[in-house]
């Protein structure tokens, strides 16, 4: 290695996969270069100590990458509350992998939106740089093969297992650097999070709080209203757990930490919050509030799967999962969509939806859709 720098020379790919996912990425740091100073800093202090370096190239992977709207859907209301504390992001052009994400605040905007601000740029560093850990521990192995004969291989169990890892390591670093804002400024606020990757037909979720995501997929099922008939829905599938306090695993961390839970309206830490995992709330982290995703096993997308939803739980405190993929379908939906100020979108329609059915809070949704047309009324197969 020459000039204190780490260099990429070859690699070798399988199937679809793009090399060395977000690679294209460095094109403006000098022939895909990191600085061994770079590196330094990025091991002391994560993703922001990277973004503050003076050693390192200045990323600004936000600035460049438009928060797209037109292959994502979206949709925020303020609704009863206030004020507007959730945020939301998607990113439908970043190319591996298509990333969406939704931020429902408590106490304040400042979590919420930093967390939004920060999402993107520091998930592309933590993918860039373990990216370069990964393949420069194998260089070692290959070095008699000559700095221009080396060779990888990036799998898709390599590349889902950096993308998982720069996933939590990107919740961390918000959290981290909220916390000492929000000492510095006796910020009260948190924020929940919920954030969907989708990369070569696979989606990664990771949520921490209660807000929700979900596929729609379109499912046949016997109508016993009219025997000998099958009837095609779109189904709900949840694949969030919500964190709340009164959740066995939840409440024993809770318990260990000297927390106690709650009941006021409902389970609650301390009393205070209704939630057991958020970034921020950092009065209540000594009780066991913590700021790790739960982050679900990568899920193939089948050409059965229409849509993939991402809500606050303004969402849901009024709709059911199912109630969403079914107003995607058109069973509900509302006319006179106007009044909530929103086109007709199919997100817009969801959260007029639930504010029309009483939800209190702030609702914001996004819907990406999977497939080109919409799915069927109804459909009835002869048997």
């Amino acid at each position: 290695m020459q000039d204190g720098h780490l260099r990429i020379y070859e690699f070798t790919m399988e199937g679809e996969m793009v090399a060395l996912l977000f690679v294209a990425f460095l094109c403006s740091t000098n022939a895909y270069e990191v600085m061994v100073s770079c590196m330094m800093a990025y091991d002391e202090g994560g993703a922001s100590a990277v973004l503050s370096s003076p050693e390192c190239p200045r990323w600004d992977f936000s600035a460049a990458i438009k928060n797209g709207t037109d292959d994502c859907l979206v949709a925020t209301h303020q609704g009863r509350r206030k004020y507007q504390e959730d945020r939301i992001r998607c990113y439908p052009h970043v190319t591996v992998p298509v990333l969406a994400a939704v931020f429902d605040g408590h106490g304040g905007k400042e979590a919420s939106e930093m967390a939004s601000q920060r999402i993107l740029d520091y998930l592309l560093l933590h993918v860039i740089f373990n990216t370069y850990k990964n393949l420069f521990s194998h260089s070692k192995e290959h070095e008699e093969a000559g700095p221009y004969g080396l060779k990888f291989k990036v799998d898709d169990e390599s590349t889902h297992g950096i993308l998982e890892k720069a996933l939590l390591r990107t919740i961390q670093d918000i959290d981290s650097e909220f916390s000492q804002e929000a000492l510095k400024n006796d910020y009260v606020s948190g924020s929940t999070a919920i954030v969907v990757l989708w990369m070569n037909g696979k989606i990664l979720v990771g949520n921490l709080g209660d807000s929700k995501a979900l596929v729609c997929s379109r499912k046949a099922h016997f109508d016993q209203d009219n025997e000998g008939d099958f009837v095609t829905r779109l189904q709900a599938e949840e694949l969030t757990n919500d964190h709340h306090p009164d959740r066995d695993d939840e409440k024993a961390r809770i318990h260990a930490a000297g927390g106690v839970v709650l009941t006021v309206g409902v389970p609650r830490v301390n009393g205070i919050l209704a939630v057991s995992r958020s970034i921020g709330d950092i009065r209540l982290k000594r009780y066991g509030v913590i700021a790790e995703p739960e982050v679900t096993g990568w899920r193939r997308l089948s050409n059965e799967d229409w849509y993939v939803v991402i809500g606050s739980d303004g969402i849901f405190e009024r709709l059911s999962p199912q109630d969403v993929c079914d107003i995607l379908r058109g069973k509900h939906a509302v006319e006179n969509k106007t009044s909530i100020d929103s086109s007709s979108s199919l997100a817009d329609c969801i959260v007029y939806n639930a504010f029309s059915k009483g939800s209190s809070d702030n609702l914001s949704v996004i819907v990406i859709p999977l497939r080109q047309e919409s799915p069927s009324m109804e459909q009835k197969e002869q048997m």
